[in-house]
């Protein structure tokens, strides 16, 4: 599959949210490539978005990505030990990002099986299988996704993100999810997913 040019990136993050649904996030860990299909993400607008991290110009050390050129992971930690990737989107010094919020596992699937569970795929149930990478921590950990990932450049040969199949579609938008903090932000529907695909983290939110 070919890789998302610069370009696709170098859009609000409204726009590309909604555009990566189906495509798929690729990570080579020791020559093996580890593929899920992106089945749900978050926007998050940036300095004018109160549940963004770069609200209100917020520029820090764990930020400072988001400064940057598009088409880069801005990695972070949540609870102090699971990581989420976000996609850097827009033009630079708009500090804007999408979050990956579950995948539908493609390829890679022992090694991704092994990171969850401890365990081989073809041991897992049902249930486990659904729930492999339906989370941004949980698709973190079965991809092997952490901070040494912080700043990769997803047009280069370690983690990126390609054009997926033809399949069909439609698409759900809904409040996003644990932003409570956010006050009226906490109501925009930024949160898009792939309608009745059984991998969206909480498709009824």
């Amino acid at each position: 599959m070919k890789k998302l040019p610069r370009s696709f990136y170098e859009q609000d993050s409204i726009t590309v949210a909604q555009n990566l649904l189906g495509k798929y996030l690729v990570h080579v860990i020791d020559g093996e490539e580890l593929v899920g299909k992106i089945v749900e993400a978050e926007a998050y607008m940036g300095i004018e978005d109160k549940a963004a991290h770069s609200y209100n110009n917020r520029r820090t050390p764990r930020t400072e990505v988001m400064y940057g050129p598009a088409g880069h992971a801005y990695v972070f930690l949540i609870y102090g030990m699971y990581c989420c990737m976000n996609v850097v989107t827009a033009e630079v010094n708009n500090p804007q990002a999408v979050l990956i919020r579950a995948l539908e596992p493609v390829s890679g699937l022992n090694r991704m099986s092994l990171r969850r569970y401890s365990k081989k795929y073809d041991e897992l149930k049902k249930s486990q299988i659904i729930n492999l990478a339906n989370g941004p921590g949980k698709l973190c950990v079965a991809m092997g996704i952490d901070m040494s990932n912080y700043g990769d450049d997803l047009c280069g040969d370690r983690l990126f993100i390609t054009e997926g199949s033809n399949e069909k579609f439609d698409i759900v938008s809904s409040r996003r999810i644990n932003i409570d903090y956010a006050e009226e932000a906490v109501y925009y529907p930024w949160r898009f997913y792939i309608e009745n695909n059984p991998y969206v983290s909480k498709p009824h939110v």
